[in-house]
């Protein structure tokens, strides 16, 4: 039986801009206003972020009812609906959003389009807590759409002024087919300048393309809520690949990689690298005795901090 020789590290891989500022935020609440700190929803989607923030006092909640009066309230990373935001508002939390801003432009432009007078088909994940949120910007006039078949049924109340937006996190290749779909049904209907698939998103699934080419296996780390992971996941599986999505090292399996000399791994955009890490070692154990990381695009996207959360 063959052993794992090398590991491929994608570049880039793990946190994006929009997750580090999301955690941020809750560290910087919790150092500035002390424990508990209530986040509605998880902040990002990863296991191990979620557990680290709780044991350092966020509380992560669903519902505007489990939050005391008076209490710091941070939104995820994911946005939240108006009708959220202002329920939030009414009762008086100190609110801090951690929405990502690539997020916020995409409820900014629906906001704009829909006060002239349109409505919008939104390519997304039914009950993704992002596709609640940008649904949530409008009482109505915003239709759902998850596949090609979804395009053919859809019936928008008017189709003069009609406007795609697109959920930040999903396959780009997927989203390309849809959009087709929806603009050959609807050839008048108004495309975004830039897509609405976030940078970070374009770029890891770049990276998966140029890595399963290279290797016999890949795993992606991160976890099964995170909508990112897994599109990383199918993307390295439609590329012929067998592929494995890991929550961390724990769950690899000695027998994924019989047979394997070359094994990629990647991490999906709220994956912390002390887990890549982690996968690492465990395939060094296997055998791997060279490790590197591909060429890839160097991200240097920052987002900066709300006001208030200066620490002194």
């Amino acid at each position: 039986m063959a052993a794992v020789q090398e590991v491929l590290l994608a570049e880039p891989r793990g946190f994006c801009a929009g997750v580090d500022r999301a955690i941020e935020i809750v560290e910087r609440a919790l150092e500035k206003f002390g424990r508990p700190i209530y986040v509605r929803h998880e902040i990002v989607h990863n296991t191990h972020v979620v557990n680290d923030l709780k044991a350092r006092g966020a509380i992560f909640i669903e519902e505007l009812d489990e939050v005391p009066a008076g209490a710091t309230l941070v939104f995820s990373a994911h946005g939240v609906s108006q009708a959220i935001q202002r329920e939030a508002e009414r009762r008086g939390f100190r609110i801090f959003d951690a929405t990502c801003p690539l997020v916020t432009k995409v409820h900014v432009k629906v906001a704009k389009l829909h006060k002239e007078g349109y409505e919008f088909i939104m390519i997304g994940h039914k009950g993704h807590p992002e596709v609640e949120g940008t649904m949530g910007q409008l009482d109505s006039g915003i239709h759902l759409v998850e596949d090609v078949a979804d395009v053919a049924r859809v019936q928008p109340g008017q189709t003069d002024k009609l406007a795609v937006v697109t959920q930040t996190t999903l396959s780009v290749d997927d989203a390309a087919e849809i959009a087709a779909a929806v603009k050959a049904r609807f050839p008048q209907i108004r495309e975004p300048k830039q897509q609405d698939i976030c940078y970070a998103t374009q770029n890891r699934q770049d990276a998966v393309k140029l890595m399963s080419r290279q290797v016999d296996a890949v795993v992606v780390v991160g976890s099964p809520t995170s909508s990112n992971t897994n599109r990383l996941r199918e993307l390295a599986e439609r590329l012929g690949v067998p592929a494995y999505m890991v929550d961390d090292a724990s769950e690899l399996r000695d027998e994924w990689f019989a047979g394997c000399t070359r094994v990629g791994v990647t991490a999906g955009a709220s994956a912390p690298e002390e887990l890549v890490q982690g996968v690492v070692q465990r395939l060094r154990a296997l055998g791997a005795v060279s490790v590197r990381s591909l060429d890839g695009i160097k991200e240097t996207t920052k987002f900066p901090l709300p006001k208030g959360l200066k620490i002194e």
